[in-house]
């Protein structure tokens, strides 16, 4: 298994299994942090994941001080990832969960709808058709409390990002960047192509988990416009 583990600061280390967009890498990755959760380290803090890279963040001093055969703490933790990724061995695959989200694409809330078709030389309703039709995988969490990375988005549809960002977009705003879908849980700036909204509270700061959608997830949009038959 091909990887590299590196320090990004004092407390924090990286693990990089390539930097690709890849459901084998991104599984170990989600696999490798329920391991190290399950198997906290004294000092540990917390895992982050992301496309096929995981960071552990670690307190300096109490990982110092508890394992001190290691030169530094970079080094036990570097030792704790290698002997993690050989206890676990065999990545096999998770069963994933499918989540199914309402979009309204009115045109009130798809702002840049047309851009994306016309960017694709199809209709509204095509790129409407396209988006729907796919079963996105939710690679990473990021950028805001509860916002999921998902892809990868039908090539045909799939368009940059905007030259110049929002400075506003409305909570539950589902977007386009490149070969990514993600929907906005928060109000927030953003650069994303705008397609729909959907209603659906993506942020759930009360609950254990804040985050309604989790990496590993499968998530599919459905026109609440559409015939109810199709979804």
């Amino acid at each position: 298994m091909n990887y590299k583990i590196f320090p990004i600061s004092e407390n924090a280390v990286t693990i990089d299994f390539g930097n690709q967009i890849s459901v084998e890498l991104n599984e170990k990755v989600i696999q490798l942090a329920d391991f190290i959760e399950e198997n906290k380290f004294l000092g540990f803090i917390e895992t982050v994941p992301a496309y096929s890279s995981l960071t552990i963040f670690f307190e300096l001093i109490t990982v110092k001080k508890n394992f001190t055969n290691f030169s530094t703490a970079f080094f036990f933790v570097k030792s704790f990832i290698e002997k993690a990724i050989t206890e676990l061995n065999d990545f096999s695959p998770i069963e994933p969960r499918l989540i199914k989200i309402p979009v309204d694409y009115s045109a009130e809330f798809a702002l840049d709808l047309d851009v994306v078709a016309q960017n694709a030389n199809l209709t509204k309703e095509e790129v409407i058709k396209i988006h729907t039709s796919q079963i996105y995988r939710v690679f990473m969490i990021g950028f805001l409390p509860a916002f999921a990375y998902m892809g990868e988005v039908d090539e045909r549809i799939a368009t940059p990002r905007k030259q110049t960002p929002r400075t506003k977009i409305e909570k539950g705003s589902v977007g386009i960047a490149g070969k990514q879908t993600g929907i906005y849980p928060l109000e927030s700036p953003g650069g994303w192509q705008i397609i729909g909204k959907t209603d659906l509270e993506l942020f759930q700061p009360n609950n254990e988990n804040i985050s309604l959608l989790k990496n590993g997830d499968l998530v599919q949009f459905y026109d609440i416009n559409s015939n109810p038959n199709e979804h």
